[in-house]
């Protein structure tokens, strides 16, 4: 029994909060006089149009080729899509960021001033050589994607940053699949 005790304490201290009235203004929006109105949709009859959603607008999207997926596009370009995550020790470009790598191809491809840099990176994990390669690695097959879809060679450099440049400091899988990626860096855009 002496352990109900504290829940009884609590319980009644909730109880006593909740019954005093205090200096709460009644708010306008809740305060109604006259029979409780309910939306006619609850009640299962017909909604007045004026008691209707309006739908909002939206803006045209523009057209996406078949099979193809559509971009988060701002403005200026490619902004928010700009990292290719790997899997531990791997250097295989997953196919969910063909759609983000062929929007920054058709960007370099409409653009032939702008540049870009991989920089290819790893986590902590494995030698500082072992990281520099498999960054190395990581770089040069975005580098390879971007070409292939239509950026131009001269467009688009690679660079190895190994473990030197971690998004997220952290010795758990969190953190070291944060820093497994490959990221594209607009030198020149246009």
């Amino acid at each position: 029994m002496r352990a109900s005790l504290p829940a009884t304490l609590l319980l009644s201290a909730l109880l006593a909060a909740c019954s005093t009235k205090g200096d709460i203004p009644p708010s306008k929006h809740i305060a109604q006089s006259g029979a409780l109105r309910v939306h006619p949709g609850l009640l299962g009859k017909p909604v007045p149009p004026e008691l209707q959603p309006v739908a909002p607008r939206v803006a045209a999207v523009p057209a996406v080729a078949a099979g193809e997926e559509a971009i988060k596009m701002d403005p200026v370009g490619l902004r928010t899509q700009r990292s290719v995550y790997f899997d531990l020790n791997s250097a295989d470009i997953k196919g969910d960021y063909d759609p983000a790598l062929r929007a920054h191809a058709r960007y370099l491809a409409d653009h032939p001033n702008a540049r870009v840099r991989i920089e290819g990176n790893a986590d902590e994990r494995g030698s500082a050589e072992y990281n520099r390669r498999l960054g190395l690695k990581r770089a040069e097959n975005v580098r390879a994607s971007l070409v292939a879809q239509g950026a131009g060679d001269k467009q688009v450099r690679i660079k190895s940053l190994g473990e030197a440049r971690p998004k997220v400091v952290g010795h758990d899988e969190a953190s070291w699949s944060e820093n497994r990626r490959a990221d594209v860096v607009y030198e020149v855009e246009n």
